[in-house]
């Protein structure tokens, strides 16, 4: 008996010792970006093409952009994009452009918890400082908003925030972008673009059980996308045997019409609408480029 409750009582300290080890466990790295001068409008097309509006934007429920409350449902639970306006009580108006850089390229909030990966900061990793500068200065021409943030609605375990330090201790890694020296300077552009900014490989790649990206697999489509639905395949070879070209890939991203006259759907169609029609044909072609070409 004495050693059941002896085995029991280590058990109950070794869990609350994890447990106390998960919620102290420091994260994130501390940037220096405050001598950085952003540049507005390179921002604010920075944030169109990673999809920063659509995704804090209720347009649908009749929310104010980037006010937050987009729904993503998922296997794990709903999350809502959270008020990104200079609201000084429900949006980021007490940020400092360095607790902007690390919620952006690292994942971790101002008071230090992790956000979890349905917000795509594993792509956002290879921006720049210049580029968190750029957006930096067009998030703080964005109107206040008093509209608070729907908290997420999760299902436990997944509910515990601090056990996201575990997930990204197996699956998160900041790297930054670096070109390829070999490649052109349109092949680099659209691998920026794809890679990072326009994080292609979040809804075209599959994940595993614990919502990783199967990075072996990557571009290869996916049938766990948000609210059950899929994405094609975008590799090289699958786009080259569907009968893509540059010139048609370039077209279907700013209008959203593919070679067989049909028109893109669901998750697609509102990438299109709301991120790539309004880039410039210039970044499409490059994006064009860097899929058919290959990412080798």
């Amino acid at each position: 008996m004495r050693m059941w409750l002896f085995s029991a009582m280590s058990a109950l300290a070794l869990a609350g010792a994890g447990f106390a080890a998960l919620v102290y466990w420091p994260i994130g790295a501390e940037p220096k970006l405050s001598s950085l001068e952003g540049d507005v409008q390179k921002g604010a097309y920075l944030a169109r093409m990673s999809g920063c509006i659509a995704c804090h934007s209720n347009t649908k429920g009749g929310g104010k952009p980037l006010a937050g409350g987009y729904e993503i449902p998922t296997n794990f639970g709903r999350f809502y994009s959270p008020n990104l306006t200079t609201d000084d009580e429900f949006g980021i108006g007490t940020w400092s452009i360095e607790d902007f850089s690390k919620a952006v390229r690292q994942g971790v909030s101002p008071n230090g918890e992790p956000y979890y990966p349905s917000f795509p900061y594993a792509f956002y990793a290879g921006f720049s400082d210049q580029d968190i500068a750029d957006l930096w200065a067009a998030f703080q021409t964005v109107p206040a908003v008093a509209e608070p943030s729907k908290s997420h609605e999760m299902m436990p375990p997944f509910n515990w925030r601090a056990g996201l330090k575990l997930w990204r201790s197996l699956y998160f890694k900041q790297e930054a972008y670096t070109s390829e020296p070999t490649k052109s300077a349109a092949w680099n552009r659209g691998r920026y673009i794809v890679e990072a900014a326009a994080h292609c490989g979040a809804c075209h790649t599959p994940r595993n059980l614990l919502g990783a990206r199967q990075t072996e697999l990557a571009l290869s489509g996916s049938d766990q996308l948000p609210g059950g639905g899929s994405a094609a395949a975008i590799t090289s070879e699958q786009l080259k045997q569907s009968g893509w070209t540059i010139s048609s890939l370039k077209y279907a991203l700013q209008t959203g019409l593919m070679p067989d006259g049909d028109v893109f759907g669901s998750s697609m169609g509102q990438v299109i609408r709301d991120q790539t029609a309004f880039l410039s044909e210039q970044d499409r072609e490059a994006i064009a480029i860097y899929l058919l070409e290959g990412q080798n």
